[in-house]
C-alpha cells in the first residue's frame, strides 16, 4: 500500500466492529485515512473492537446493512470516497442454525450496500469483501481461481458465492464503462489474528479452552485450509482499492488473497503449532461427534494478485501462529491492547518495506 494515497482520504467501512473491520478500521487510522464504520454491536463479549479502542479516531454507527433506508443515509452524510464492505454472517455452522439471517444479511445485505454506494457523487471504488468458500467446492487439491464456478454446500458459502453474482451484476449493469469509478470482489483464505473470540473457529476455541483450562475439541482434524493472518488480506484490500481508484476499468474483477502453498495445512497441524507456541497450558482432543458438512480440502490460487497486484504474504504461517501467542499473552497481562495491535500492524508494514 502507499501511504500517502490514504491520508485523509474518506472511507466507509461496513462490519467494522467484527474482527476483520477492526484491524481494517486501526490499520486506516494508523495511515490517516477519515474513517466511517457502519455495523451492528461487536458480536462477541470480550471482542477486539472494545479491547483496542477501535472507535477512537473514528465515526462509529451502529447499523444493520439490512436497513437500507438507515444504511443510505449513513453514507450519504460520509459521501466516501472508497467503501469496504466486510459486514456479513461469517460462520458455517451458524447458517445451518439460521439460514434465513444468514442469506437475508450476505445476499441482501450486499445488495443494499452496493445499491446506497452507488448513488454517491464522490465514489471511486468499492471493494467487496467475501470468502474463499465462494467457489462451488469439487474436492480440488489445487488452488480455485477466480474464473471458477461459484457455489456452495452449506448455506454460509452459498450465500458467498450468490454474493459474488450480486457483485458481478452491480458491476455490469451500473459500473461498466465508469472512467472513474470501480467495483472488485476479494476473496481470502482462513483467516487468523489476535482479537478474534468467534464462535466455532479454531484458534478462537483453543484460546477459549487455555482460559477455562480445558482440552479444545478439534473437528475434522484432517481439513485443509488456506491459513493467513487477518494483515495479510487487509493489504491485498488496500492494494487493490489504490488501484480501483487509480484504473477502476483495469482492476474491477474478482480477486484471490491466498496464503504460499506451504501454508494450506490440516487443522490438527495448526493445532499442534499452536499449542507448542503456547505451552503447556494448551491442550486438545478430537471430537469424534457428528458434526455439520465443511469442504475436507481448501486451497486459494492468488496467482492474479501477485502477477497485477504485486501482492505476496508476508508472513508464513509459523509466524502468524506466534503472533497471535504473543498478542493473546499481552492481552491476558492486561496490556493496552490498542496500542499492541498498532506495533504489530508497524511490524508487519516493516517487513513489507523489506
Amino acid at each position: 500500500m502507499t501511504p500517502q494515497f490514504w491520508k485523509a482520504k474518506r472511507v466507509f467501512v461496513t462490519g467494522h466492529t467484527g474482527f476483520k473491520g477492526a484491524w481494517l478500521a486501526l490499520w486506516l487510522r494508523r495511515a490517516g485515512t477519515e474513517v466511517t464504520g457502519y455495523a451492528l454491536p461487536p458480536p462477541t463479549d470480550p471482542n477486539l473492537f472494545t479491547v483496542a479502542d477501535v472507535a477512537a479516531g473514528m465515526r462509529s454507527i451502529v447499523g444493520d446493512i439490512r436497513d437500507l433506508a438507515a444504511l443510505r443515509g449513513a453514507m450519504q452524510e460520509a459521501n466516501p470516497e472508497i467503501v469496504f464492505h466486510l459486514a456479513a454472517q461469517s460462520l458455517v455452522r451458524r447458517s445451518y442454525k439460521d439460514p434465513v439471517e444468514t442469506y437475508a444479511t450476505n445476499v441482501l445485505g450486499t445488495v443494499n450496500v452496493l445499491e446506497a454506494a452507488r448513488a454517491l457523487p464522490g465514489l471511486r471504488a468499492i471493494v467487496n469483501v467475501t470468502s474463499d468458500k465462494c467457489y462451488e467446492n469439487r474436492g480440488w487439491q489445487r488452488g480455485y481461481r477466480e474464473d471458477d464456478a461459484m457455489g456452495g454446500h452449506d448455506p454460509y458459502s452459498s450465500s458467498k458465492g450468490c454474493a459474488e453474482f450480486v457483485t458481478a451484476a452491480y458491476r455490469s449493469s451500473f459500473f461498466s464503462g465508469e472512467p472513474k469509478r470501480g467495483l472488485a470482489s476479494a476473496r481470502a483464505g482462513n483467516v487468523i489474528g489476535g482479537g478474534d473470540w468467534a464462535e466455532d473457529r479454531l484458534i478462537p476455541d483453543i484460546v477459549r479452552a487455555i482460559g477455562t483450562r480445558r482440552a479444545v475439541e478439534v473437528r475434522n482434524p484432517d481439513a485443509v485450509r488456506p491459513w493467513q493472518h487477518v494483515l495479510e488480506p487487509l493489504h491485498g484490500y488496500l492494494l487493490l482499492a489504490e488501484r480501483l481508484y487509480e484504473a477502476p476499468g483495469e482492476f474491477a474483477a474478482g480477486w484471490n488473497f491466498g496464503p504460499a502453498e506451504s501454508d494450506a495445512r490440516d487443522v490438527l497441524w495448526v493445532v499442534k503449532r499452536f499449542a507448542a507456541l503456547w505451552g503447556p497450558e494448551a491442550k486438545w482432543t478430537l471430537d469424534e461427534k457428528p458434526h455439520p458438512h465443511e469442504a475436507a480440502h481448501l486451497r486459494l490460487d492468488a496467482t492474479r494478485a501477485r502477477e497485477r497486484l504485486k501482492w505476496s504474504p508476508a508472513l508464513d504461517l509459523e509466524t502468524a501462529l506466534a503472533w497471535i501467542v504473543e498478542w493473546h499473552r499481552a492481552h491476558a497481562k492486561g496490556e493496552a491492547m490498542g496500542r499492541f495491535t498498532q506495533m504489530q500492524i508497524e511490524n508487519y508494514e516493516q517487513r513489507l518495506a523489506q
